[in-house]
């Protein structure tokens, strides 16, 4: 259950002038709110960080990452709209931040941002939220996405854990989701818990929860979350984090089905459905010792990969497009369409942020573009001219031409894939074999 909004802790890191004036809107709104340096923010819990983005924090990144990596919330940026016009800066935020805020403050859009960003630090890192809000979807039409969703149509209706791979930002906790609603356990619980945003002095009563009277401090019972997800979905992110203790009772309670918190005289029975998800390699880590290979066996049941953004051909524009409706409607800023120039270098691009890092970039985009379109440096990328790469055969540079102006006409045309024919000048049957041909589609 939500706390009430009165409690919704907020913490400003480094927090400026304007920071400073934003508080009396903030604490009338029901926000609790506190102030500190970067060096003391994992000192104060909190469920949204504001975080005063500023030179020092650029020349030392390694301190703001080790930040929103060990912290069970979500962190906003606040920056300059002349700041976030910096390459190294606009990357950097669309990389590790939620969201972002330029400055002078709008109001009402930094208290619609921040609701957003609660739910969202409730869900992934506290996960004790049901599933209630309007049905997400596995957008796009390149190979990977709908063979994505094949498969969870046919793992959706089993009881079996299911264990998902994936870069970060490839959309691992929708995939788990997804599964979640397309189930029988769809009216029961969800619970997402990110495994390595909890402290590991915690995380055992977290999970498995604990009796009332188990130690002089504990004076009442504490429901963990696979007790919370009885019927449901259990989606325990970063799985690879837990220790070998947690992971014994986690395979204990996969084989027999009964859980036994800290203090319980016996075990009970619970029914949920485990699903897994990891950002390390978790066949090293069983090779290291690190990782349960018995448990890995378990979860490993059925697996599922969620492909980068940069295998998804055709996908790009679509999701583009996508973002820059759904961050009109929420900024109140009028709709833009993207240039050529942008299209193509975004189709450049590496996405190593995946689908998080192309949110991020069009929401950017939103906020710097001046003209009628959103340009490729209001997106912070640039559109390069080829680089010279390595002497290759006749052959080998028509298949990479050929390849490459394939992914740039469904970069710009993946809707209408006559119109991504006529302007390549072949035929339709033929530009379905040549997407045959390099497997794009």
């Amino acid at each position: 259950m939500l706390e009430p909004a009165a409690n919704r802790r907020l913490l400003i890191v480094d927090p400026c002038d304007e920071c400073h004036h934003l508080l009396p809107s903030l604490r009338s709104a029901g926000w609790e709110v506190r102030s500190c340096s970067l060096g003391s923010a994992l000192e104060h819990p909190c469920d949204i960080g504001l975080l005063r983005l500023r030179a020092t924090h650029l020349q030392y990144p390694e301190a703001v990452k080790d930040l929103i990596e060990r912290s069970d919330t979500e962190w906003i940026a606040v920056l300059s709209a002349e700041e976030l016009r910096m390459q190294n800066v606009g990357d950097f935020v669309c990389e590790w931040f939620f969201d972002f805020h330029t400055l002078p403050f709008d109001v009402s859009r930094v208290q619609v941002t921040l609701s957003r960003a609660f739910d969202m630090a409730r869900v992934r890192g506290k996960g004790t939220v049901q599933v209630d809000e309007p049905e997400q979807e596995l957008l796009g039409d390149s190979r990977p996405i709908r063979e994505l969703r094949k498969l969870l149509a046919k793992l959706a209706p089993l009881s079996s854990p299911v264990l998902i791979r994936g870069e970060t930002g490839t959309g691992k906790e929708l995939v788990a989701r997804t599964l979640h609603r397309q189930s029988q356990r769809h009216d029961k619980p969800f619970i997402a818990v990110n495994c390595g945003a909890i402290p590991e002095q915690l995380i055992h009563s977290e999970l498995l929860g604990h009796e009332k009277g188990t130690s002089t401090e504990v004076q009442q019972r504490k429901v963990g979350r696979f007790e919370a997800a009885h019927g449901g979905t259990l989606f325990l992110d970063e799985i690879g984090d837990l220790s070998l203790e947690l992971q014994a009772e986690l395979l204990r309670l996969l084989e027999t089905g009964h859980l036994e918190p800290v203090g319980a005289r016996r075990p009970f029975p619970v029914d949920v459905r485990v699903l897994a998800a990891s950002h390390v390699d978790l066949e090293r880590a069983v090779e290291s010792g690190r990782f349960r290979e018995d448990l890995y066996q378990r979860l490993n049941t059925q697996h599922v990969v969620t492909a980068p953004l940069r295998e998804r051909h055709g996908d790009l524009a679509m999701l583009a497009n996508h973002f820059a409706h759904f961050y009109s409607l929420e900024t109140g800023r009028r709709p833009r369409s993207f240039s050529d120039n942008a299209l193509g270098a975004m189709g450049r691009h590496d996405w190593p942020g995946n689908v998080r890092e192309l949110a991020n970039r069009v929401r950017r985009g939103l906020v710097l573009a001046e003209g009628r379109q959103i340009e490729a440096h209001d997106l912070g990328l640039q559109a390069v001219e080829e680089e010279d790469g390595p002497m290759g055969t006749l052959e080998d540079y028509k298949h990479r031409a050929e390849r490459q102006a394939l992914c740039d006409v469904l970069n710009r045309h993946s809707d209408n894939l006559s119109i991504a024919a006529k302007v390549l000048g072949v035929s339709r049957p033929t530009f379905y074999r040549l997407l045959h041909k390099h497997q794009i589609r």
